[in-house]
């Protein structure tokens, strides 16, 4: 070989090393504050992706009963024994619609301090079999720990940072695995279990994180859409290039039931007025809301305002996204969720009537109806099955049973109809117990890969030192991968300033140029 060639090889080898320590080192920083929040989310998820298994073995006095030859009770018979259950102050806010043989029936009620109880009863002797507290009962708290680590706000923002700062695990990580020289792309999937040591725990994280690499990617992108912060964002982005909710599926419509007696001239002329109305003292409805119901943190300023503002009948902020587990299309997830209200229950049509027209309409069990709040309420209908092209959520007159809005699936834009999907696979429903299976081994692998990560930072660790890999005095360009970390930082804004405090740390606090062993 030539003392040219060589030397282009040598320059050629440099450059890649420079490279791949560069990528290292913000693949240690990734790691770093992605690892905890990994293992959270595998465990949180795993569980969470088995609750229709898991949750009839913690309650099963409550969930399951003995199938029965007799006939099961009608809904308004059950109805009416929760109610007698439960104290008078407290009000129905939704029935879950469920046909299994071997399961309880169960109405959500919302108590006088503002929690959600939910009462099951047994639909064919319609006993009560206890009751659970909706926020408290344990598939929803591990929703609440998978969503923001129970810290309300701050764990919200938190885990959405940690999603974000996977990509960057995820890209890097691809790029550190990416075989060099004459390592063949067969042989770099494959681990290598004759290594010892580090260099076998280096291995098995690279072989590992590779084959979990487009899982994981799919769980960041199909989880992001339901953030607080950018995932709120990103729906009304959607919602205002019609790519996203349809009209009428974020409150955008004032549907109203139309009082008996009340011609729909009338009728119209009163929701116009209502509407002006409300508009003129939005603010100081919107500021009751937010003090009254302060828990439901999950709703946005645009959300709790148009709910409001479409439809004042509606519960003050209680969205379909509070449902006690999340059956809710994520295009209608801001949709405002009526309240019974006692005093008119003898005038609108029973809850059988109801169940009824729906099973009519080609959606025979599985769903949850929303109670009307007011004499001008509607029944809302939110269907959420495994498959999302039959998702569906309709409003129904409580006194006619007039459909007053039937949003299908094929009314959602591009970006709705992708999320939904995306939302059935991230949750293990898609394609049923194999679903769930893939992503429960998804999940795991990737607290695997928590786990070795920490093991290799461990083990090459020097003392009294955060032990990044060492920066190289002459860093390649890297162009596309600076373009690449501007663009995340732009798509994603929150990301983009911790991005930059990285960097900020980086050049001042944890610049050294030292060299660790790879």
């Amino acid at each position: 070989m030539s003392t040219t060639t060589a030397q282009r090889t040598t320059t050629a080898t440099g450059t890649a090393s420079a490279g791949y320590r560069t990528l290292w080192r913000w693949h240690f920083y990734a790691g770093l504050f992605v690892m905890p929040f990994l293992v959270v989310l595998a465990i949180t998820g795993t569980l969470y992706c088995f609750q229709p298994q898991i949750e009839p073995l913690l309650y099963p006095h409550r969930q399951v009963v003995e199938p029965q030859a007799t006939p099961r009770l009608t809904e308004d018979a059950l109805l009416a024994k929760a109610r007698a259950a439960m104290p008078a102050n407290a009000r129905a806010v939704t029935a879950p619609i469920a046909s299994a043989p071997d399961r309880s029936t169960e109405f959500i009620f919302r108590l006088a301090d503002g929690e959600k109880q939910s009462v099951y009863l047994n639909p064919y002797s319609g006993e009560v079999l206890g009751t659970l507290s909706v926020e408290r009962r344990f598939m929803q708290v591990d929703r609440m720990l998978h969503r923001k680590l129970l810290l309300g706000k701050p764990g919200e923002l938190l885990m959405e940072l940690a999603a974000c700062w996977t990509l960057v695990m995820i890209g890097t990580g691809i790029a550190l695995w990416w075989p060099r020289e004459k390592t063949a792309v067969r042989a770099a999937l494959m681990p290598r279990f004759s290594l010892q040591g580090r260099a076998l725990w280096k291995n098995l994280h690279a072989v590992m994180g590779i084959w979990l690499a487009l899982g994981a990617l799919v769980f960041v992108l199909s989880g992001l859409p339901w953030t607080g912060s950018w995932g709120k964002q990103f729906k009304a982005l959607a919602t205002a290039a019609n790519l996203g909710a349809p009209p009428g599926s974020w409150g955008g419509l004032p549907l109203r039931s139309v009082l008996p007696g009340v011609r729909a001239s009338e009728h119209a002329g009163i929701a116009n007025t209502s509407t002006e109305t409300q508009s003129a003292h939005g603010t100081h409805a919107s500021n009751d809301e937010h003090e009254a119901h302060a828990s439901h943190d999950e709703r946005g300023e645009h959300a709790e305002h148009s709910a409001h503002e479409a439809n004042m009948d509606s519960m003050p902020g209680m969205v379909m996204d509070d449902l006690p587990l999340p059956l809710t299309p994520w295009a209608v997830g801001n949709v405002p969720v009526p309240q019974s209200d006692d005093a008119h229950a003898t005038q609108a049509l029973p809850l059988g009537r109801i169940v009824a027209l729906v099973a009519s309409l080609g959606i025979p069990s599985g769903y949850n109806i929303a109670l009307p709040a007011s004499a001008t309420g509607v029944y809302t209908v939110s269907y959420f099955p495994a498959d999302p092209k039959d998702e569906r959520t309709l409003y129904i007159d409580q006194y006619s049973g007039a459909v007053l809005k039937d949003i299908r699936y094929g009314d959602y834009g591009a970006v709705s109809k992708a999320v939904s999907y995306g939302t059935s696979l991230h949750m293990g429903r898609y394609f049923g117990v194999a679903n769930q299976i893939l992503c429960a081994a998804i999940s795991l692998g990737l607290a695997g890969m928590a786990v070795t990560g920490c093991v290799l930072w461990w083990k090459r660790r020097p003392q009294r030192s955060l032990g990044a890999p060492s920066r190289e005095r002459a860093a390649p360009p890297m162009r596309g991968w600076k373009a690449g970390l501007v663009l995340l930082g732009i798509v994603f804004p929150l990301m983009g300033a911790t991005l930059l405090a990285v960097w900020l740390a980086d050049r001042t606090i944890f610049g050294r140029a030292t060299r660790q062993p790879a």
